[in-house]
């Protein structure tokens, strides 16, 4: 047991992870040594930041919060902390579950902990982070919240209404992150389009990318988590006019079947779902569309589902996840339907889906055999240098394998290379 040392562990999404980093920024400005998702934890203080999005996350940190807990019986842990969404949403209880905590804090207000600790909470300008990420890339969060109510979603329940950070902070915070080197932005938020809505009266996510794009030294912007209803149209010129922008889209987008969609309350039809791929595919050629499916929500038929993989078939998404319903208590479909879809019947939807959705993602990576791309390198492993080009996001999307051959390519750095082969989910190429 390390004294004066604090191992932090994140579960779950980027904006955790946002979370994280800056609670990490603020122990070490207090002289503490902090790491972040060590091998093997050593440190006397741990903090555990959690999920509490679905059933698998709840629990994954549950089961964490266990393992230290039996750490700290064993005496090799002296504190133990809990915060994030899983203990914004179920404070009491996992207060009188489970005692060997010695606090819980939700999502907000973890700056408190500095004070348990007998510490002081310093405003450090406007990064105030100590990114975990390489140096090259970090994640930008631009709101807290959400106001929309899907029927499955429990994340407004747990985070509440949405937030915009004001633009000037968000940009202040974009050129304190150039000067410590960062190159490309995952731009993040639960819900980006609504971005600007409650703090200037309309949606202002373009005017944002298009003066991040104007900052030297910003060489990309990526955008996670939109929401197909009310689209704010003029990001497609945005992403047309700035070669900065990345030409990708993380837009969850759910399912297709109207009756589902209406279900989910999704306030978006089948019909303009087509015709938003329609113009993001048109107004900005050479996009890559990722979205996130979800199967087995109440009321899903098999023609329903036989809608949504016709759907991926003919929409041939560059990148896509999909996960199955779960019914989460205060959710308005745990209240208003019946989970009527056996747990073998959504996992088998489930691998349906994702097998459509492999041979797709195969065809495609083998259609970029022979173009040159631009990359980023992020790491080396083993016998390869591992970058990713503008359309694949760190984590989630495939990597462009370079094999080391003594050219010496630095992390952090753009390089052209040309795909030389590919497999079903990364490519192999060569710098040019």
């Amino acid at each position: 047991m390390k004294k004066n040392t604090i191992d932090i562990i994140t579960l779950g999404c980027s904006k955790n992870l946002v979370d994280s980093e800056k609670l990490m920024k603020q122990l070490e400005k207090n002289g503490y040594k902090v790491t972040h998702d060590a091998e093997h934890p050593q440190g006397e203080i741990a903090v555990i930041n959690t999920c509490g999005f679905i059933g698998d996350a709840k629990e994954e940190s549950i089961n964490l919060i266990l393992e230290f807990c039996q750490a700290k019986e064993e005496g090799r842990l002296k504190k133990l902390y809990v915060m994030g969404c899983l203990s914004e949403r179920y404070l009491k209880e996992l207060q009188v579950e489970i005692p060997q905590v010695d606090k819980f804090y939700g999502k907000f207000n973890w700056n408190e902990l500095l004070k348990d600790l007998g510490k002081t909470y310093e405003a450090d300008g406007i990064t105030g982070r100590h990114l975990t990420t390489p140096r090259h890339y970090a994640y930008l969060k631009i709101s807290e919240g959400c106001d929309r109510k899907c029927s499955y979603c429990a994340i407004p329940i747990i985070t509440g209404r949405h937030v915009s950070r004001p633009m000037e902070e968000i940009l202040d915070e974009v050129r304190g992150l150039v000067a410590e080197g960062v190159k490309e932005f995952q731009v993040i938020a639960q819900e980006l389009t609504y971005y600007g809505l409650d703090l200037y009266q309309r949606q202002m996510l373009p005017e944002l990318v298009e003066r991040m794009a104007a900052i030297p030294g910003v060489e990309w912007i990526r955008l996670h988590y939109a929401y197909p209803a009310h689209f704010p149209t003029d990001l497609f010129r945005v992403m047309r006019e700035h070669d900065n922008v990345c030409k990708y889209m993380d837009i969850a987008l759910q399912h297709i079947s109207d009756p589902v969609l209406e279900k989910m309350r999704r306030h978006v039809t089948k019909e303009e779902t087509f015709a938003l791929i329609d113009q993001f595919r048109r107004e900005v050629p050479g996009i890559h569309l990722r979205t996130t499916l979800m199967v087995g929500h109440p009321g899903e038929t098999e023609e329903a589902f036989e809608e949504l993989k016709d759907f991926v078939r003919k929409v041939r998404f560059d990148r896509m996840g999909a996960f199955a319903y779960s019914e989460e208590e205060g959710t308005y479909s745990a209240e208003a339907y019946e989970d009527d879809i056996p747990q073998e019947v959504k996992q088998q939807r489930l691998d349906e889906l994702m097998e459509i959705q492999q041979g797709i993602s195969a065809e495609l990576s083998h259609a970029k055999i022979g173009q040159t791309l631009k990359i980023i390198i992020d790491r080396k492993e083993g016998e390869y240098y591992v970058g990713r080009t503008e359309f694949d996001s760190p984590e989630v999307d495939p990597e462009v394998l370079v094999k080391d051959e003594g050219q010496g390519l630095a992390i952090g750095t753009f390089y052209w290379a040309t795909v030389v082969d590919a497999d079903d989910f990364d490519l192999y190429a060569e710098i040019r």
